[in-house]
């Protein structure tokens, strides 16, 4: 029998990803830890004292394999294990002090390795690969509820310049002067910000920034949200929607009666989120902006 060319093109990236990022070596990146033992790590590195039973079911491996593998890391003092309190059948697992140490420096190599193997590539094949990689996530079951929202914190606003100016400029051919416009709203925001009516929302996974939205004051009465972004890896999976939602809920417990926002005609994901929220096209006017002709729109919801 033939073989499909739809398995073998699946087979094909396996065994081109795998050589990629070193997985059939014994030690990864160099370190003297196995591919899997750098996820264990990972994954006691970013929760709170989980079992081994709901490792093993998350991680999908088998528990003896698994509960060889952690006693491997204890013996070498990076794993250690605590009796559950009211319930000492149950034991919990936590990296030890060394434990996280040997996982800083192994995510710290990790990043380069991934950051050098994109500064390889071109600005527009960068693109192509994190829409791909976003697309086969979406395929293969992420939602927007695999991601944590949370406020900004330092290094954010700089994020969110860089991304408009490198996201805009590659898909629609904005240039420099829009990155300055969102860097002038930005930093509006950060020194004018008044937590009590004004929010932030950073969504990310496993550490790594996948969007953002803003809300901000206009007046009294009146909200606006700005500098709504998805990363081509979170696309899809409504994240765009769950951001937007999150600004109109804290628009009408703030009290505020209108938010408003100001976009672009040829923006049609994001205009589509607007409408499908309840906003309302307002109207309409031609500018030249950012080296382009454009058609701005002005959206409102009333609260």
């Amino acid at each position: 029998m033939l073989p499909d060319p739809s398995v073998e093109a699946v087979r094909r990236f396996n065994r081109l990803y795998t050589r990629r990022i070193g997985a059939l070596q014994a030690a990864h990146l160099d370190t003297p830890f196995s591919l899997t033992e750098a996820r264990v790590l990972y994954e006691l590195a970013h929760r709170e004292g989980p079992t081994l039973s709901s490792l093993a079911k998350d991680l999908q491996l088998d528990a003896g394999y698994l509960s060889r593998l952690l006693g491997g890391l204890e013996r070498r003092a990076l794993v250690a294990r605590r009796r559950a309190a009211g319930d000492g059948r149950r034991q919990l697992l936590r990296l030890t002090g060394k434990g996280a140490r040997a996982f800083a420096a192994l995510e710290g190599r990790t990043r380069e390795e991934v950051g050098a193997m994109l500064k390889s590539l071109p600005g527009g094949e960068q693109a192509r690969l994190l829409e791909a990689l976003g697309t086969a996530e979406r395929v293969l079951g992420a939602s927007a509820g695999d991601l944590r929202l949370r406020p900004h914190r330092p290094g954010d606003i700089g994020w969110v310049i860089q991304r408009h100016g490198e996201l805009y400029g590659n898909e629609y051919g904005y240039d420099e002067r829009f990155e300055a416009l969102v860097a002038e709203i930005a930093a509006r925001f950060v020194h004018r910000f008044d937590a009590r009516r004004e929010r932030s929302w950073i969504a990310e996974r496993d550490g790594v920034r996948l969007g953002a939205v803003f809300l901000m004051r206009k007046s009294a009465t009146v909200a606006q949200l700005r500098l709504l972004l998805v990363e081509p890896a979170a696309r899809g999976i409504g994240l765009g929607k769950r951001l937007v939602e999150e600004c109109i809920a804290f628009a009408r417990a703030a009290r505020y009666r209108k938010l408003v926002l100001w976009t672009q005609s040829e923006l049609a994901a994001a205009r589509g989120i607007y409408r499908k929220a309840g906003f309302r096209l307002v109207g309409r006017e031609r500018h030249r902006s950012f080296g382009k002709s454009l058609t701005g729109e002005y959206w409102a919801l009333d609260l």
